[in-house]
């Protein structure tokens, strides 16, 4: 398992440069009083000691000055659900490219199922047709797989959403597979197949998988360069997306409702903000088997009842300890990353 280092405690300077040669930043002096790096570094610091064996990914920036802090910054982690908010991204430029229409049907076939969690799988052969809104809302704010995978093969597949991150200028994430994919592998799976739609006959074959190869393809997956992100790029991800960099006005307002509407893992970011601040975020959850979760994750952008915006992004991999532990680890950061901007 990766080590923790310091050397990940920025200031502003990588992330201020970054925003200095981006046209549409102001030229006024930030309004919003500085990060209190050296507090939030002490508390990340004890979070991250609480988490081992498992690695801790943390970064936060003020979206108004770039002023920013990152704990293992270029490690990649696995993504899980997280790449649905870089999937969504990559379906609306299409649609702001006038190649895809918000109206388009699908007529879903049972070979284009995925593994739970999939609600439009459960709900096959009842329901078939679906819009792209339709599957771009299931996918941002419900986490389906079916919808994401749909949406994927449209637009080209995983390599395409990855050339699109590269053409804005967006390193250290990667999208490489479909779901139908990835989680039969990382569970030490055969290939999916229709059969398993339903979550409980897709629990049932997990279940028959001996401990020893399924805790094997675990580790592999937490190693594997595939489907993951560093914090720094995530945080680069957000800070454009909040600049209006990445899509149309529209678009992004779009993008950002949805990720508002997302209430999965509410003990995670949203347990440690305010009641009264507004979370737009996509979580990112492999669950606890044999031991080992190998993704608890969530990022997004909380704005402040003062209006003030900020990043924040939240990995952990390798957790041992149980799921309501693991998230509570994460609202341990949000907490903290409140104390630190006030």
């Amino acid at each position: 398992m990766a080590t923790l280092d310091r050397r990940s405690l920025l200031a502003a300077a990588p992330f201020g440069l970054l925003v200095a040669c981006q046209a549409k930043v102001p030229m006024a002096a930030s309004t919003t009083p500085p990060i209190d790096l050296t507090g939030f570094e002490t508390k990340v610091q004890a979070i991250a000691g609480d988490a081992r064996p498992g690695v801790l990914g943390v970064g936060l920036m003020n979206l108004e000055s770039g002023e920013s802090y990152l704990f293992n910054d270029d490690r990649p982690f696995p993504m899980q659900s997280v790449f649905k908010l870089l999937l969504g991204a990559a379906v609306l430029s299409e649609v702001d490219a006038a190649k895809l229409g918000l109206d388009e049907r699908f007529s879903l076939e049972d070979i284009q199922l995925s593994p739970q969690h999939s609600p439009i799988a459960t709900a096959w052969q009842a329901r078939r047709e679906y819009s792209t809104q339709e599957l771009l809302e299931s996918c941002v704010v419900g986490g389906d797989n079916t919808a994401t995978d749909v949406l994927m093969k449209r637009i080209s597949g995983p390599g395409a959403v990855t050339a699109w991150l590269t053409s804005k200028a967006l390193t250290g994430l990667r999208v490489d597979r479909y779901e139908r994919e990835l989680q039969p592998e990382a569970n030490g799976m055969a290939t999916f197949r229709p059969a398993w739609r339903d979550a409980a006959v897709y629990d049932a074959v997990r279940s028959k998988v001996p401990a020893t190869q399924r805790l094997a393809a675990m580790r592999a997956y937490m190693a594997d360069p595939r489907d993951t992100a560093t914090p720094r790029g995530i945080l680069e991800f957000l800070q454009k997306l909040h600049r209006q960099d990445l899509l149309s006005p529209a678009s992004t307002e779009r993008l950002r409702g949805m990720m508002v509407r997302t209430l999965s893992a509410p003990n995670r970011l949203r347990a440690g903000l305010p009641a009264d601040d507004v979370l737009a975020h996509r979580t990112g959850s492999s669950g606890f088997h044999v031991g080992l979760r190998p993704a608890c994750n969530d990022v997004g952008i909380f704005t402040l009842a003062d209006r003030r915006a900020y990043a924040i992004v939240t990995f952990l991999s390798g957790s041992t300890i149980e799921d309501d532990d693991s998230d509570a680890l994460i609202a341990r950061v949000a907490a903290a990353a409140v104390d630190t901007i006030n």
